[in-house]
């Protein structure tokens, strides 16, 4: 992959991961506040704990920090998969931020 093409699916997840925030916040009491800076957004939840997702350029990765631990995930042509366990970035990020704001929440790939 290119690293244009890298980037474009890289901030196509970025802006998921916004705009899935804005709608959770829309329907739900999660009150999510979503920072980015550059290629970095920093969720912070009603308990303050967080979790921070940047891209990794060089490497051509996202990772992500969540309570549970930090996780790199590769682009394989559909899907931002965990370079150890091969689950999808998404479900995984709904899964922590779930459990770190006590409430099910979910994030979703771009439309």
């Amino acid at each position: 992959m290119t690293d244009l093409e890298y980037l474009n699916h890289a901030e196509n997840a970025l802006r998921a991961v916004e705009l899935a925030c804005d709608r959770i916040n829309d329907a739900t009491d999660a009150d999510i506040d979503n920072q980015r800076t550059g290629g970095m957004i920093t969720l912070t939840f009603a308990n303050r704990s967080q979790i921070i997702i940047n891209l990794q350029k060089p490497l051509q990765e996202i990772w992500m920090a969540a309570k549970s631990g930090g996780f790199h995930y590769k682009f394989n042509g559909q899907k931002w998969q965990d370079t150890k366990s091969a689950s999808e970035f998404f479900g995984d990020l709904s899964r922590y931020a779930s459990e770190q704001s006590q409430q099910v929440l979910v994030f979703g790939p771009p439309g």
